[in-house]
């Protein structure tokens, strides 16, 4: 996901133009650096609106990590989009980690992980993140399922499964972020694929 498909629909919405603001201002100064007058200076209307929304910059960080959750729910393959569980999963897999990652999908990335990295020191980070790492597993975790049932896979414990796969994805994206190259993406992507076919794959 770029930021263009992030903000593609903001227009005039105040709160999208907000939130839009946000992610700009966090990318350039990162999460120590950055303040609502530096989220300000990005913002198109007046700073004062801002100020009206939100009492401190954390209330506004939370605004934005729901609002970035929910683009990431609301871009995920979706079951009606495929034929077969397999399909679906290999899918999942490619999103979650593609063979390069451009600027745009690396400063999405970065962007996440600097609010995941306040999580152990902030309750209400870790409520949203507990809530989209619960989103993912549960759909991975449902795809697991629905390939057992088409016979696609064999009969493993979808949940395992899943956790394994929702977090060696994570792992290896917070490693693309801190590391200057997409090898640790492109490694974990293909033991995943391996996983898929020699752990899950139905014997035919």
């Amino acid at each position: 996901m770029s930021d263009t498909d992030l903000f593609a629909s903001a227009g005039d919405d105040t709160h999208a133009q907000m939130m839009e603001a946000t992610y700009e201002a966090l990318r350039k100064h990162g999460y120590s650096e950055l303040t609502i007058q530096r989220i300000g200076d990005e913002f198109p209307k007046s700073k004062s609106l801002i100020y009206q929304h939100y009492d401190s910059k954390d209330e506004l960080l939370v605004a934005f990590l729901e609002y970035l959750l929910e683009q990431f729910e609301a871009d995920l393959p979706i079951d009606a989009e495929f034929d077969d569980a397999q399909e679906h999963l290999e899918t999942l897999i490619e999103y979650a980690l593609p063979d390069e990652f451009d600027d745009d999908h690396l400063d999405f990335a970065g962007a996440i992980e600097a609010l995941r990295g306040q999580a152990p020191h902030d309750e209400t980070y870790q409520e949203q993140f507990a809530a989209a790492d619960e989103f993912y597993r549960r759909l991975t975790a449902e795809v697991i399922r629905d390939g057992i049932e088409q016979g696609v896979f064999r009969d493993v414990d979808p949940e395992r499964a899943a956790a394994f796969i929702v977090t060696t994805v994570h792992g290896a994206r917070n490693q693309r972020v801190t590391a200057d190259t997409d090898d640790p993406v492109r490694a974990a992507r293909q033991e995943l694929e391996a996983y898929v076919r020699t752990r899950l794959v139905a014997d035919e």
